[in-house]
């Protein structure tokens, strides 16, 4: 998979606040790249500087091979955390303008504005003002100003604010169509379970560093733990317990006890599974037996605790 943008060691200081430490990251064409991080991280400040709003101190990001400059605008569709649209204006007049901002002729912005209307169900929306409008309704005219020029590179921060479940999905099945028509997209949230959903290579910056990034998959195999979720009927479930635990660690946290059914997650250390499932036998009928794989949360979690 080629890169479309490279960030290379980026450095952002506010007065003796150091917002960016050295950050570098490769996101590739094509991908859905989920940029996590607790609040205070970074991640605002290195979208801001993608997007050319402030500049980096030093490093450099490139695009496509070149160095980020001013006509790059124009291949950048940017989704802000904090919505801004201006209230008074009507709907329609205001995304006019914010497409021939982009480089869009009116006609061109006009047929664009009418496909996106009609796929999102909004056509009745156009005479509208902003201000008429629920934080819903002026969320999905935001996410169709930032699409509508057909941008290289989409930026999603927390896309998925101000929407019920219902728009979160539809908002959420056209990133996956906008993607499967060869746009790049940058996904910034808090909500883990959209990463899982949606991105296929994550990174994550805590406290102005990066310290993970890669394929989501091989994210999650570099922090499995050599746990098993396990599911096991017994007559002695004493004397099993006792056997497990000779050889084994058992997650406190994550038993259950129905009657002679088990259920448990086990960490095996060092020991592979087959001596696991070697005790396991000998005591009882195993109806479940799963290694255990890290969530996108179990992550986040561990790696921000840890610094």
């Amino acid at each position: 998979m080629s890169t479309l943008l490279e960030v290379n060691k980026v450095v952002k200081q506010y007065g003796d606040y150091v917002a960016l430490n050295e950050v570098s990251l490769t996101v590739p064409k094509g991908s859905i790249y989920g940029l996590l991080g607790p609040n205070g991280a970074g991640k605002t400040s290195l979208i801001r500087i993608i997007n050319q709003i402030t500049l980096p101190d030093s490093g450099e990001i490139i695009l496509e091979g070149e160095k980020l400059q001013p006509k790059h605008v124009q291949y950048i569709g940017y989704l802000p955390e904090e919505r801004g649209l201006y209230t008074s204006m009507k709907v329609g007049e205001q995304c006019l303008y914010l497409a021939q901002m982009k480089g869009l002729s009116k006609a061109e912005a006009k047929k664009q504005l009418e496909y996106w209307f009609d796929r999102l169900g909004i056509q009745g929306w156009w005479n509208k003002k902003i201000q008429e409008l629920s934080k819903g309704m002026a969320q999905k005219i935001q996410f169709v100003v930032c699409v509508l020029h057909k941008p290289k590179l989409l930026i999603f921060d927390e896309p998925f604010s101000g929407f019920d479940p219902v728009n979160a999905n539809v908002i959420k099945d056209e990133i996956l169509a906008l993607r499967e028509d060869g746009a790049t997209i940058i996904f910034s949230t808090h909500r883990m379970e959209s990463v899982e959903e949606l991105c296929d290579h994550i990174a994550l910056i805590h406290k102005s560093n990066k310290l993970i990034e890669g394929k989501l998959d091989d994210v999650k195999r570099q922090f499995k733990s050599n746990s098993f979720e396990v599911g096991i009927v017994s007559d002695n479930v004493e004397k099993l317990m006792y056997d497990i635990t000779q050889k084994f660690t058992v997650s406190p946290a994550n038993f259950k006890s129905l009657g002679k059914e088990l259920k448990l997650e086990i960490q095996l250390g060092n020991a592979m599974p087959n001596e696991l499932l070697q005790v396991l036998t000998q005591r009882g009928q195993v109806t479940h037996f799963v290694e255990k794989i890290p969530s996108v949360n179990d992550i986040f979690i561990q790696t921000v605790s840890e610094k």
